[in-house]
C-alpha cells in the first residue's frame, strides 16, 4: 500500500475477510450436517437440526455475509428433503 488510504483499507479488508470466513465455514459445516442426516435417513436428527440451520443462515444473510436468496434457496431445499424422508 503506497498511501496511508490504502493501507486503511487493505487492514479494513483482511479484517472482514475474517469475518466471512468464520461465518461461512459455520454455515458450510451446519448445511452439510443436515444433508447428511438427510441422507442417512435420520428424520429427527435432521428435524432438530433443521431450526439451528435456518437461524444460522438468517444470521448470515442479516449481517451480508451471504445473499439473503442464497439463505432463502438453502433453508427451501432443506426443508423439501426432510418433508420428504418418511
Amino acid at each position: 500500500a503506497n498511501t496511508a488510504s490504502a493501507a486503511k483499507r487493505a487492514r479494513q479488508t483482511e479484517r472482514r475477510t475474517k469475518g466471512n470466513k468464520k461465518v461461512l465455514t459455520s454455515v458450510k459445516t451446519q448445511l452439510k450436517a443436515i444433508r447428511a442426516a438427510v441422507a442417512a435417513g435420520k428424520k429427527t436428527e435432521a428435524q432438530a437440526l433443521l431450526p439451528k440451520v435456518v437461524a444460522i443462515l438468517d444470521k448470515a444473510a442479516k449481517s451480508g455475509r451471504i445473499h439473503r436468496n442464497k439463505a432463502n434457496r438453502h433453508k427451501s431445499e432443506l426443508a423439501t428433503k426432510l418433508a420428504a424422508l418418511k
